[in-house]
């Protein structure tokens, strides 16, 4: 059976209609949660395996009071676990490749610096 124009730009259409809210969600959920240092820094650390908040704020070297916010916003994002051992909660990566994505976005940046540093180097 060959489709007609109107049928793909149809099927394009509702692609582009579910990619769209794809999007949409990542940048009120995922986006959101990863739009701040500190949490990027909670995430690389978690990759090394959970820690409860008195660890990450040692490791991390900023206030317990900070670290609780910051996993409370991972934890709502759907990006840390939680599980209690006696009287500590441990958080661990729910999506472990979240650290895959990061990885990535620091190699854009640097080679979007290197560029960077060529242009001015050349001017």
């Amino acid at each position: 059976m060959t489709e007609t124009k109107d049928q793909v730009t149809q099927y394009e259409v509702g692609a582009m209609d579910h990619v769209r809210f794809e999007m949409e969600e990542l940048v009120s959920n995922m986006c959101m949660a990863l739009n701040d240092a500190k949490r990027l820094m909670v995430i690389w650390a978690l990759s090394n395996g959970s820690y409860n908040v008195n660890e990450l704020s040692a490791l991390l070297s900023s206030p317990a009071s900070n670290v609780s916010q910051h996993l409370a916003i991972l934890r709502t994002r759907g990006l840390v676990d939680t599980e209690r051992r006696g009287n500590s909660i441990y958080y661990s990566l729910r999506h472990p490749k979240v650290i895959d994505a990061i990885d990535i976005l620091r190699g854009v940046l640097r080679d979007e610096l290197s560029r960077r540093t060529g242009i001015i180097a050349n001017d």
